[in-house]
């Protein structure tokens, strides 16, 4: 029988990202202060524990004031700043300095910025002085003010489960009462190259060796993941060996890259197979990355990606990181495409689901003329990822089309 029969169907992309879902396991929560929280995923829903704000505040400086009053003059009685509120009442004819975010006096419903009002100074005998409308002044009730609860109410829900924990949402959580937040414990991750011909980063290569570059960019690409990584470096093209580092391994997700083809020195299934693990999937519609392989060892997911350097980066893109956020309590962890239009026409495309690197200039992606999986040099100056779905009919300049930024 020949190899080629033996090769299951190629797996659509969608598909095996579901059962690369469905195979990870759940990991522990952990609450951790908010200053350790900046992109992690909520493990649970956030509920407001407080009012914001908790009191009628000035949006302006100025001077608080009854609406009714209104062209004044006004007796200046006081003074309201933030954190030291006056302590009396505003009564008819009467006004308050107050400063941006200082508490709103009783009595007063209404702010004249400081810009629409003229000040007389106090005599001599020690009276308060009076305030005197220069312009249009305020032209509703509340002008110039944020009401109590403006922002949000005790007992909201203000941040969903799942959700990422951007700076903003830190801010949030923060004045809605919270010092520390619960999320999933960082992801343990492994990386390591295959390959006899690899050499170490910076290492001098002789004509048939070449430097390892997949493992450094994988772990690029995850440093913005709550993650624990573990680099096992370069193993070579040995059966025995990556059994040996299979059977040891204590992690819960193992990425390796090269080796994952069907080649007599792709070894990565074979030692995994040795090794007591199960392989879910290992063939896609994908270009590039066909060869990508899914499985477990015990607890930990197994991932192996092509080792052609664009290959790897594209697969990392679709299916490692996403794995991740979803082990990490993401509740959307796919990579989010936008629609551009073309600078130029591209062809027909084939069966796969093509991942084409290309510019974006002026808002339009332009294609590389080349897009050999081997070549760094157009991934490094490529803006975005032009996605071409199976069987796609060729495209003219300015048709639209999607595409995955590469930020």
């Amino acid at each position: 029988m020949s190899k080629s029969t033996t090769c299951p169907p190629l797996l659509p992309i969608a598909e095996a990202q579901k059962r690369l879902f469905a195979l990870a396991a759940h990991v522990a929560t952990e609450t951790v202060p908010l200053n350790k929280a900046a992109g992690r995923w909520s493990a649970t829903d956030v509920f407001a524990r407080r009012t914001q704000p908790a009191a009628a505040l000035s949006a302006m400086d100025g001077y608080a004031f009854r609406f009714d009053d209104m062209p004044g003059p006004w007796r200046v009685v006081g003074e309201s700043a933030a954190g030291r509120p006056f302590a009396g009442t505003v009564h008819a004819g009467e006004a308050v300095r107050i400063f941006t975010g200082a508490a709103l006096p009783s009595g007063a419903d209404t702010v004249l910025v400081q810009e629409e009002a003229r000040r007389e100074l106090a005599p001599s005998d020690n009276t308060e002085g009076r305030l005197y409308l220069d312009g249009d002044g305020p032209a509703h009730r509340g002008r110039n003010t944020r009401p109590k609860g403006l922002d949000f109410t005790k007992g909201d829900r203000l941040i969903a489960a799942g959700e990422r924990l951007t700076p903003a949402r830190i801010a949030l959580a923060a004045t809605a009462g919270h010092g520390s937040l619960a999320v999933n414990r960082p992801i343990r991750v492994a990386t390591l190259a295959t390959g006899d011909e690899l050499v170490p980063p910076g290492a001098a290569a002789t004509g048939v060796e070449l430097p390892e570059s997949n493992t450094p960019m994988v772990a690029a690409l995850l440093a913005d993941l709550p993650i624990e990584l573990i680099e096992l470096g370069i193993v070579s093209d040995s059966l025995d060996d990556l059994v040996h580092i299979f059977s040891s391994l204590s992690a819960d997700l193992l990425v390796t890259t090269g080796g994952a083809s069907v080649g007599d020195h792709d070894l990565v299934r074979p030692a995994l197979n040795a090794a007591g693990g199960t392989i879910d999937f290992w063939r896609t519609a994908l270009r590039p990355g066909k060869p990508i392989m899914a499985g477990r060892l015990g607890n930990t997911m197994v991932l192996g990606l092509p080792g052609n350097p664009v290959s790897a980066f594209v697969t990392t893109l679709l299916f490692v990181k996403p794995l991740i956020a979803a082990m990490a309590g993401a509740r959307d962890p796919l990579p989010h495409t936008y629609a551009a239009p073309l600078g130029e026409p591209i062809p027909v495309n084939g069966e796969r689901t093509d991942y084409l690197r290309a510019d974006l200039i002026a808002g339009r992606a332009w294609a590389s003329t080349i897009q050999d999986s081997s070549m760094l040099l157009t991934l490094a100056r490529a803006g975005c990822l032009i996605v071409r779905p199976p069987f796609a009919p060729a495209a003219a300049a300015g048709d639209v089309v999607e595409i995955l930024p590469l930020a």
